[in-house]
């Protein structure tokens, strides 16, 4: 592989990498919280994508500058999030945290069924593309290798921004306090006269979000079509299975093992890249099968 190529790679495995550490920072955030595996996360992700699609499409026709797409991806997730993700905690989710597990799998995969259709019925099945936020940012050329500015420099930076912003928003201020009280210990937390219900809300809202804010961003560097909230959602599911189930900071370094593995195969192993995500995480989980970043956890039996 000469230099070029291996540039062309790590820039490729490095923008990816960011995209799905963001859809995947949601999905550990909800799990870590509320301890439920949302299926319906990769449907968020798509109609973040289709949402900011659609509505960059209509500010162009309006006449406006192609630079107003970057505050339409923020209207989009955030509208993703209380519009979808609100309503699927308040009106279905909170009837079923005391039911096992796969009971609230299955209940997230029919509303990831769900949210497919209606991704058809609004959208149809035609594929959409809208590059104006990726032209506006223009290129750089790094060793001779030129590439977006938008996919080397905004997505990698944002991804950082997003984890040590949830971090300290974890740590340092009193809502993220509640949350790990809550997380830690919900009836504790209840009987000290934090309203459970609301942070759970409030949790799935930000997740919801940061689903939306994959989907968005990742809209002007691919084509929006059915079936790619599938494709995200396993392999969201296979970076948090990587780092081990709840872990953020784990999350980050599972997606850039798992992003820079993808991409190297394209260029290398084309007739494998599909495969090497999966790999990477059985590979990790026959060695800690918690995960990476994760700690045995006694089960009663």
């Amino acid at each position: 592989m000469n230099l070029t190529l291996f540039l062309l790679a790590l820039f490729d495995g490095i923008s990816y990498a960011a995209l799905i550490f963001i859809v995947a920072l949601g999905l550990t955030l909800i799990f870590g919280v509320m301890r439920i595996l949302n299926v319906a996360h990769g449907s968020l992700y798509a109609i973040g994508a289709y949402a900011t699609a659609s509505l960059t499409g209509w500010m162009l026709s309006l006449g406006f500058a192609p630079v107003l797409a970057f505050p339409l991806m923020l209207v989009s997730a955030i509208l993703v999030g209380v519009l979808l993700g609100g309503p699927i905690e308040w009106l279905l989710l909170r009837r079923i945290y005391h039911k096992p597990e796969v009971l609230q799998l299955l209940v997230t995969f029919a509303v990831f069924m769900i949210l497919e259709d209606v991704q058809r019925l609004v959208w149809g099945t035609q594929p959409y593309f809208q590059a104006s936020a990726l032209q506006a940012l223009g290129n750089v050329t790094v060793l001779g290798v030129t590439y977006t500015v938008y996919q080397l420099i905004l997505l990698p930076v944002l991804a950082l921004v997003l984890l040590l912003g949830l971090r300290v928003f974890l740590r340092h201020t009193i809502i993220g306090k509640l949350i790990l009280a809550t997380t830690e210990d919900r009836e504790a937390a209840q009987s000290i006269g934090i309203d459970a219900d609301r942070v759970f809300l409030f949790t799935f809202i930000v997740g919801a979000v940061l689903a939306g804010l994959g989907g968005a961003l990742a809209s002007p560097t691919t084509s929006i079509l059915p079936g790619m909230g599938a494709d995200m959602i396993v392999l969201s599911f296979a970076v948090i299975a990587t780092a081990g189930l709840g872990q953020i900071e784990g999350a980050a370094v599972a997606a850039l093992m798992i992003g820079l593995g993808r991409s190297f195969a394209v260029y290398l192993w084309p007739e494998v890249a599909v495969l090497v995500p999966y790999l990477i995480m059985v590979l990790v989980l026959l060695v800690r099968p918690e995960g990476l970043f994760g700690s045995p956890v006694a089960r009663k039996i």
